[in-house]
């Protein structure tokens, strides 16, 4: 019991106190919650063993058995979950039928606190028994991927990746900056047949013409001045497994009739050799660019777009996700608590309003951003509104597109960082104390960063 984290979910405030008193030194975590609508939002934000949940609650549903209602949505979007029904003598009929529809037990108020403790033993003992024994391999895969959302359009995208990730279709993974296509490719490698092979990925579009080949195709000693040894390169090192291709649609005409050899041949020549080795991998790919643009052959060959597109998958952008907002911005809030050793609550209303209205350019990278500068900078025990700020970074390039500039064309980084400090003052009339809190800087470092720039 002493690993346990458990749920109290009953509208007596004096139960609750007790129950909590009396587990309190006895379990990792005891949670109480008088408000049968708040289970979910707990559920999501704290890794829950048990649930100890009434009978009957003083609500809108008026069905004389509010807890088979809630029993039910607990089990049906958490199986694992032990729930242990709190019933008055007189209900026990209903809390028998509670057996029949999930719970694992239930207990008679008023209790002995020993009858209390060995009920949630009992529970507590077959849930680690059970743990991971009725979990498909793709729930199991789930959760690892870390694929956050309930959103239907969310829900679609796990149905195409459970769909063809058991497949060797090559994947073309299309969607904005941020939007985690990262973590789509790892998804489909997790729910593939070659899930326990490697993982490859590769930033294509950082290599350079020289280094290119090197990289994805691997070298022999004396291939060229530096290359003192040899060198397999990432299709070999993927060889059974998965090679991810990140940012595809940034390389050149000349990269990519080299790349489509290769996956025509499925066989790679190291520079410095005649002789062909043979790879197998199932390839994945991702790119910010649209498939319209990845149509123009003067852009992108059209042989190579139909090698490695054989299905293509579209990230959504977070402002087409709804409710996943809110879901996301609990999880950042729970790791960078843990992360930065805080205790945030939670979000304040109007903060959670803030987030819904905001249209997100960057993404869930700006939202991540956003909720880890919260949680280091606010100074109260909940998330406010003006605790979020979005990135400065993303609201310059905003404005740069309404001029109709490309975002920070030919700009140095000394000039972006100007142009980020000149936007928030002027946001904020000359406010410093509030241009720095948004940029996240000190009052004095932002005095520091004005000098610099003559501002």
């Amino acid at each position: 019991m002493k690993k346990a984290a458990i749920l109290v979910v009953d509208d007596d405030q004096d139960l609750l106190t007790a129950v909590r008193i009396l587990l309190r030194p006895k379990v990792k975590q005891i949670i109480v919650e008088p408000n049968p609508e708040n289970i979910f939002r707990t559920l999501e934000r704290n890794a829950i063993d048990m649930v100890l949940l009434d009978m009957n609650f003083k609500s809108a549903i008026n069905t004389g058995n509010e807890g088979l209602f809630w029993l039910g949505k607990i089990k049906s979007q958490y199986p694992h979950i032990k729930v242990i029904m709190i019933t008055a003598y007189g209900a026990v009929d209903l809390a028998v039928r509670s057996l029949k529809q999930g719970a694992s037990d239930f207990i008679v108020k008023p209790w002995q606190n020993e009858q209390l403790l060995q009920t949630l033993t009992a529970a507590f003992e077959e849930a680690k028994q059970t743990k991971g024994r009725d979990k498909t391999p793709t729930q199991v895969h789930r959760q690892e991927d870390d694929l956050i959302g309930r959103s239907a359009i969310m829900e679609d995208l796990q149905y195409k990746i459970d769909k063809v990730a058991p497949t060797e279709a090559n994947i073309l993974i299309l969607g904005e900056n941020g939007t985690g296509k990262d973590l789509i490719a790892q998804a489909l490698h997790r729910r593939s047949l070659r899930a326990k092979q490697t993982y490859i990925k590769v930033d294509v579009g950082a290599l350079t013409e020289t280094l290119f080949e090197s990289e994805l195709f691997g070298h022999k000693r004396g291939a060229f001045t530096d290359a003192r040894e040899d060198r397999q390169g990432r299709f070999e090192a993927a060889n059974g497994g998965t090679l991810f291709l990140d940012e595809i649609g940034n390389i050149s005409l000349q990269q990519q009739a080299k790349l489509l050899s290769v996956l025509q041949n499925r066989q790679v020549v190291p520079l410095g050799s005649y002789q062909p080795v043979a790879v197998d991998i199932r390839l994945l790919s991702a790119t910010n660019v649209p498939l319209k643009a990845l149509a123009d052959e003067s852009r992108f060959r059209k042989d190579l777009v139909y090698r490695i597109n054989t299905v293509e998958i579209q990230v959504p952008p977070l402002r087409e996700r709804g409710e996943d907002i809110v879901l996301l911005a609990n999880h950042f809030l729970d790791f960078y608590n843990r992360k930065y050793h805080k205790h945030m609550e939670g979000f304040e209303s109007d903060a959670i309003q803030k987030l819904k209205a905001y249209h997100f350019p960057g993404n869930v990278r700006e939202l991540q951003y956003s909720i880890e500068r919260a949680v280091i900078m606010a100074e109260q025990k909940s998330i406010r509104d003006s605790d979020i700020l979005f990135s400065p970074i993303e609201q310059a390039m905003q404005e740069n597109s309404k001029l109709g500039e490309p975002a920070y064309a030919n700009q140095s980084l000394e000039e972006m960082e100007r142009h980020a400090v000149q936007s928030a003052i002027e946001r904020y009339n000359g406010n410093i104390s509030k241009a720095a809190r948004e940029l996240g800087l000190t009052r004095a470092a932002l005095y520091r960063r004005m000098e610099k720039y003559n501002i």
